[in-house]
C-alpha cells in the first residue's frame, strides 16, 4: 500500500498580555480501503518531540472519534488504520474528503493541543452505473437535424479523476452524443441526431451507450436506448426560454411559487393541448423537493430547503401536446438557494479532563499557557451570517486563543492555586456577523484538581554526623527529617537509604533507617582502625502519584578512641625483649638503639613518648620525643657482660595506654663491621629543657620570694611587739606563735630543716641587736608589694602574716 504523508504547522499567533500561544495543526493523507495496521503519521516525530525528554510523555484523543478507522498510540504519537476506510460511507460524492480529530499531548510539564487532519483519497473501486438496464426515447420523424434528446445519466461513486469522465454510443450514421457537466459536476450525455429520419424505411433504432471514468485501467457501465420513431407531427410546444434561472431563499415555505412555466403550441384542439412534465433524467431527491402543475405548469415547493445542505438544483422540464405522435421539449431551471441568517451559533465545549459534564478539570501543577479546553463554534449560514465571533469572560486566570477555523483554546495565563480558587466560573459567547445577529451563551466550569506537585524536601543536602567507635549495636545515632507541603496522601513520607560509600561490607550492615520516622541506628559496633567514614544517601518518598523524592547525603564520621597500645617495631621483639649489641669502647653519647613504635589510633591518640623504667647501671638516657637511646659515660664492663635496660612507649590519649620492652645490651669487643656508628652529644653539652624542668624552676623562684616576704613579715611582726609593752603578754604570745609558724614555713618552704633552723636562729639574733623603729616604712612597703603573690600560693600563713598582709 502506498503512504503519502504531507504535514504542514499552522500557527496561529496572537500576543496577548505579552505572550505568544502557537497552536499545531498537522495533515496526513491516506488512501480508502487500506490494510488495518497501516500507518498514517507519528505525531511525536513529526513535531519534534522527543519522548525520551519526558518518559511521561504521551498523546490521547480529546474526544474518541466516532469512526474506530484510527488508532493512536499514547507512548508516542503513532497514528495507524484501525479499520478498513470506505470514502464513499464517509464523504459520499464530496470532493474532499477528511477525518478530523483533536489530540492532547503532555509532554515537558504541558498539555498542548495538536488538530490532525486525515485526506482519505479516493480509489477507482466503483465502475459507473445506470438505473435502468433498458431506456425508451420516441423522436418524430419530422425532428430536423441537431435535435437533442436527453439521455439517462450514469452514477458512479468514486470522485475526481475516478469519476465519469466521457460517454458514448455504438455507432449509427443518424445519432451521435454530446456530453455536458451540470454545476454540480455531474456530467451527462444528450442524443443528437445526425441524419432525417423515415418512419417509412426504418422505425425504431437500438443503441448501447457507455459510461466510462478516468481510472486506469478505466471502468465503465452501459445501458440500452431503444428508439422509436414516430409519425409525423407538424407543430410541437416550446418555451419562451430554454433555460430558465430561478432564485429561492432557504426559508421559503412549502408551497411556495418559483415560477410558472409558458410552452406555446400553434396547433389547434387537442393537439394544441400543453401538458408538463419532469423528464425521466430527474433525480428521486428532485422529484421530493419541487411540485410541477401539469395543466398550469406552476412549479412550487413540495418540501423545505436547506442552504447548508444543498445549494442549487436543476430540474429538466418537459411541455408536450396531447396530438399524436407528439415531440416533447425540453427546459431546464436552475435553482439557485440563497442563503438567509436562519441559525444560531453553536457552542461545543470538550475539556481536556472531565468527569462531568459542563465541567472541565485542570491540575494545579499545569504551567501557564497550558491547554484546558477546545472551544468549537459553528453557524450552518454562510458568509458573514455564518462567521462567528467567541469571547469568554470570567477570570482573568484564563483566556480565549483561536486553535484553528472556528475553534478556540481556554488556556491559563497563570499559575494556579488549588488551595486560593478551586473552581471557576466562565462565560463563553458566540455571535454571528448576520443581519440581526444571533447569540448564544454558554455557561462552563472549570476545577483544579490538587496534584503531588511538591516533593519531599530535607532541612539540609548533607549532614554531618560522629558517632564515637565501639559503639552498643542498635544505638541512635541521628534522625533526619523531610517534609511535604502536600495534603493527605501525597505529604505521608517514607525513608530509605539508597547508596553508600563503603568498600566490603554491605551498608546495611552497619546502620538501618526506620522507614516511618527517618531515625537512623546502628547495626554493628564501628571499628576506626577498619573504616572513618560512612557517607550514604537517604530518599524520601511521598505516597503520591507520581511518587515524587528528594534525596540528602549523610556523612557519618567514625570518632576515635584511645582502644589501642602502641607497639615497638623496632628493635623487633621476641616475648617483650630484645638482644642488642654494644662495644665495650662505646665513648659517651654512643646511640645504642633507635627505639621505633606505632599506635593504630588516631590524633593524639597515637602520638607517643618514651621513658626508661629501669636503668640499675645508670647507663643510658632517652630521648622521650624521638626514642633514640644513647650512652651518659664510656663503658667500663669487659666482654659478655649484660646491661639491661627496661623501657616503656606511651601514647597521648585518655586513658594513656603503654607498652614495655626489656631491651639486653650485650658487652662486644669492637663495633660491628656493618653498623654505621652515630655519637650523640651529651645531656651536659645540650641540656633538655622540658617543660617539667621549666615548672621546677618557677616553683623554686617562688619559694625563693616566699622566704623573703616570710623574713619581712617576721620583723615587722617583733617590732609590733616593742610599741605594744601594755599588751607585752599577748604579744609575746603572738611573737611566740609567728616563730613557731614562721619556723614551720621556713622548713616547708626551703626543703632543708637545718637550713631552714640556721637561718631561723639568725634572724633572731639580728632581731635582739637591732632596736625596731616604730614606723618601718620601707620594710612595710616591700611587704605590701609581696602580699599578692603570697596570697595565690597555696600554704598556710599564720594569723599575723596574714594581718599583715
Amino acid at each position: 500500500c502506498i503512504l503519502l504523508r504531507m504535514i504542514r504547522l499552522c500557527i496561529f499567533m496572537m500576543l496577548l498580555n505579552g505572550f505568544t500561544v502557537v497552536c499545531r495543526t498537522v495533515q496526513y493523507s491516506v488512501y480508502e480501503e487500506d490494510a488495518p495496521g497501516t500507518e498514517i503519521g507519528n505525531l511525536a516525530r513529526d513535531l519534534n518531540i522527543n519522548p525520551a525528554d519526558d518518559p511521561q510523555t504521551s498523546f490521547r484523543f480529546m474526544e474518541q472519534p466516532n469512526t474506530t478507522c484510527i488508532s493512536l498510540k499514547e507512548a508516542n504519537g503513532l497514528l495507524t488504520i484501525g479499520e478498513r476506510i470506505d470514502r464513499e460511507e464517509i464523504c459520499k460524492q464530496a470532493s474532499q474528503c477528511r477525518i478530523t480529530f483533536d489530540i492532547i499531548s503532555f509532554s515537558m510539564e504541558k498539555y498542548q493541543l495538536i488538530h490532525v487532519q486525515v485526506e482519505v483519497k479516493d480509489i477507482n473501486d466503483h465502475s459507473p452505473q445506470f438505473v435502468h438496464n433498458e431506456s425508451y426515447i420516441e423522436i418524430s420523424e419530422s425532428s430536423l437535424v441537431g435535435s437533442r434528446f436527453p439521455l439517462e445519466v450514469a452514477v458512479d461513486w468514486d470522485v475526481g479523476p475516478y469519476y465519469i469522465q466521457t460517454y458514448h454510443i455504438s455507432y449509427d450514421s443518424h445519432f451521435g452524443i454530446e456530453v455536458h457537466s451540470r454545476e454540480d459536476g455531474v456530467k451527462y450525455a444528450e442524443l443528437v441526431l445526425g441524419k432525417p429520419l423515415d418512419r417509412e424505411i426504418e422505425d425504431s433504432y437500438s443503441l448501447q451507450l457507455v459510461a466510462t471514468d478516468g481510472g486506469n485501467p478505466p471502468r465503465s457501465g452501459a445501458v440500452t436506448v431503444n428508439i422509436k420513431v414516430t409519425d409525423y407531427n407538424d407543430n410541437s410546444p416550446s418555451f419562451e426560454n430554454n433555460v430558465v434561472t430561478v432564485e429561492l431563499n432557504e426559508d421559503a415555505p412549502v408551497g411556495f411559487l418559483l415560477l410558472t412555466l409558458n410552452a406555446v403550441d400553434p396547433d389547434e384542439g387537442v393537439n394544441g393541448e400543453v401538458l408538463y412534465g419532469f423528464g425521466s433524467q430527474v433525480s428521486t431527491e428532485i422529484l421530493q423537493t419541487f411540485q410541477l402543475d401539469p395543466s398550469s405548469g406552476r412549479l412550487s415547493l413540495k418540501a423545505l430547503v436547506d442552504f447548508e445542505k444543498r445549494t442549487n438544483y436543476e430540474l429538466l422540464i418537459q411541455a408536450y401536446d396531447l396530438g399524436l405522435n407528439s415531440i416533447p421539449t425540453t427546459c431546464k431551471v436552475l435553482v439557485e438557494v440563497l442563503d438567509v441568517n436562519d441559525n444560531a451559533p453553536e457552542i461545543n465545549i470538550k475539556p481536556m479532563t472531565s468527569a462531568s459534564a459542563g465541567v472541565a478539570y485542570i491540575t494545579e501543577a499545569a504551567a501557564k499557557d497550558s491547554f484546558v479546553a477546545l472551544i468549537s463554534t459553528s453557524d450552518r449560514d454562510s458568509g458573514a451570517n455564518g462567521y462567528v465571533k467567541c469571547s469568554i469572560y470570567g477570570h482573568e486566570h484564563f483566556k480565549l486563543q483561536q486553535a484553528y477555523e472556528d475553534s478556540y483554546m481556554i488556556v491559563t495565563t497563570a499559575t494556579l492555586d488549588r488551595e486560593k480558587i478551586a473552581e471557576y466560573n466562565l462565560t463563553v459567547t458566540a455571535e454571528d456577523l448576520g443581519s440581526p445577529p444571533f447569540k448564544t451563551i454558554k455557561q462552563y466550569t472549570i476545577r483544579v484538581s490538587d496534584e503531588n506537585d511538591n516533593p519531599p524536601l530535607f532541612s539540609k543536602s548533607v549532614y554531618e554526623v560522629s558517632v564515637v567507635e565501639n559503639n552498643v549495636p542498635g544505638s541512635y545515632i541521628t534522625t533526619v527529617v523531610a517534609r511535604d507541603p502536600d495534603l493527605g496522601h501525597n505529604s505521608k513520607v517514607t525513608y530509605k537509604i539508597i547508596s553508600s560509600e563503603t568498600s566490603g561490607p554491605p551498608l546495611s550492615s552497619f546502620v538501618s533507617i526506620d522507614p516511618a520516622t527517618g531515625s537512623i541506628y546502628s547495626v554493628r559496633s564501628f571499628n576506626y582502625e577498619m573504616i572513618k567514614q560512612i557517607e550514604m544517601k537517604v530518599r524520601a518518598s511521598d505516597s503520591g502519584t507520581p511518587q515524587l523524592s528528594s534525596t540528602a547525603t549523610i556523612r557519618l564520621k567514625i570518632v576515635d578512641q584511645n582502644d589501642n597500645f602502641p607497639f615497638i617495631t623496632n628493635p623487633i621483639l621476641m616475648n617483650g625483649s630484645a638482644d642488642l649489641r654494644l662495644p665495650n669502647n662505646a665513648p659517651p653519647g654512643y646511640l645504642a638503639v633507635h627505639l621505633k613504635a606505632r599506635d593504630l589510633d588516631d590524633g593524639v591518640n597515637s602520638e607517643l613518648s618514651y621513658k626508661i623504667l629501669q636503668d640499675r647501671e645508670n647507663m643510658f638516657t632517652l630521648n622521650k620525643q624521638t626514642g633514640e637511646i644513647s650512652l651518659k659515660h664510656g663503658l667500663s664492663y669487659v666482654t659478655g657482660d649484660v646491661l639491661r635496660l627496661t623501657v616503656a612507649v606511651n601514647d597521648n590519649g585518655r586513658p594513656s595506654l603503654s607498652s614495655t620492652a626489656v631491651l639486653n645490651f650485650i658487652v662486644t669487643e669492637t663495633y660491628p663491621e656493618d653498623e654505621l656508628v652515630i655519637i650523640l652529644p651529651s645531656s651536659e653539652e645540650q641540656p633538655e629543657w622540658d617543660a617539667s624542668l621549666i615548672v621546677i624552676i618557677m616553683l623554686g623562684g617562688g619559694c625563693a620570694l616566699l622566704l623573703v616576704a616570710i623574713i619581712a613579715v617576721a620583723i615587722s611582726c617583733k617590732r609590733h611587739r616593742t610599741h605594744k609593752t601594755g599588751k607585752s603578754d599577748i604579744a609575746e604570745g603572738q611573737s611566740s606563735v609567728c616563730s613557731t609558724r614562721y619556723l614551720r614555713d621556713l622548713k616547708r618552704g626551703l626543703g632543708d630543716p637545718r637550713e631552714a633552723e640556721t637561718l631561723f636562729e639568725s634572724q633572731k639574733a639580728q632581731d635582739a641587736n637591732k632596736k625596731v623603729s616604730s614606723n618601718a616604712t620601707i620594710t612595710r612597703f616591700d611587704a605590701t608589694l609581696l602580699s599578692p603573690f603570697l596570697l595565690s600560693l597555696d600554704i598556710s600563713l599564720p594569723n599575723c602574716v596574714k594581718i599583715f598582709l
